[in-house]
């Protein structure tokens, strides 16, 4: 079972989804592009509400571009994350392998054994604050654009309602009533497309914009499950760590001691053992001349041998 819980394909996904929800958003426009042309394009008498959209359109795009672009950079350090957990399961002596260097889980790995190596104590709250801090920038422009769309289409109906007013003013005041009448109905025309395109393009950006800052978190929290589980225990050094240490080393030497005194026994017993085979090989030792004579009586009685006396 795996210990590191993040989802490790999410910005591909969520890339899917922007793409397939485009694609169907581009088939309704072309479905409905009379209608849409005749609220955007047709009796236009000045041009403020085709820039208010078109302003607000491109940024729209703009910001789309962005995610899209950010979506696919952290794609990337999903693979390099997975190929890196997957590097200290296998090979622990070789986590880098296939990783590359630029990567974010890299550069956390490089920081932390430069650390290590100098003998710095690790603060690991302080390296996951500036991770943090460093891809917030990243989402600096999709931000942005996603807190003044709806604005936008505000200060488009402001500017549409005022052109209303000012034909207006000039229905009550002119004489050729069919240019104020004209005016007001553009007026009110523009603030309803302007409104209209402000909304649409914030239902679809503020959505994929949260996906955008799920996607980092799922990522962001990737990495610090990766630094606690993988690399703290490597190069982190603290008085927990030390005590912990310290303990393991005492259950091995109790351990070394156990068998020590287990070896001590079995020593013993051999030392016993070797001591009792000496005694026994004393006493036959002893009793080998006694055994020779009784020997050489047996061959002389067989061979009817004299013995040198009687020679």
């Amino acid at each position: 079972m795996d210990i590191i819980q993040y989802r490790r394909r999410y910005s591909r996904s969520v890339i899917t989804q922007m793409l397939l929800t485009g694609a169907i958003a581009i088939a309704l426009i072309l479905w409905q592009f009379g209608n849409i042309e005749e609220i955007y394009l047709n009796h236009q008498i000045s041009a403020i509400g085709i820039i208010i959209n078109g302003t607000i359109v491109i940024l729209f795009l703009m910001g789309v571009f962005r995610i899209i672009v950010s979506l696919m950079g952290y794609a990337r350090e999903e693979r390099s994350l997975h190929r890196f957990i997957r590097n200290m399961q296998e090979d622990p002596e070789n986590p880098l392998l296939e990783v590359p260097a630029s990567s974010m889980i890299s550069r956390r790995y490089m920081t932390m054994q430069r650390l290590y190596e100098s003998r710095t104590p690790i603060n690991h709250g302080a390296l996951a604050s500036a991770l943090l801090a460093r891809e917030s920038t990243r989402v600096n422009l999709p931000r942005y654009i996603n807190n003044i769309l709806i604005l936008l289409g505000v200060f488009g109906t402001i500017i549409s309602l005022s052109i209303a007013l000012l034909g207006a003013s000039d229905l009550l005041e002119s004489s050729i009533e069919s240019e104020g009448m004209g005016l007001v109905i553009h007026g009110m025309s523009t603030a309803l497309s302007t409104t209209m395109t402000a909304i649409a393009c914030y239902l679809y950006f503020g959505y994929f914009y949260l996906k955008l800052t799920n996607v980092q978190t799922n990522l962001m929290s990737g990495i610090e499950q990766t630094t606690t589980a993988y690399l703290s225990p490597k190069f982190q050094v603290t008085n927990d760590n030390i005590i912990y240490e310290f303990t393991g080393l005492l259950r091995m030497l109790q351990q070394l001691i156990k068998k020590m005194e287990a070896s001590h026994k079995q020593f013993m017993t051999m030392e016993q053992a070797m001591a009792q085979a000496a005694v026994n090989f004393k006493k036959q030792t002893e009793a080998m001349p006694d055994d020779l004579q009784e020997v050489k009586a047996i061959l002389r009685d067989g061979f009817r041998l004299e013995s040198r006396k009687d020679a």
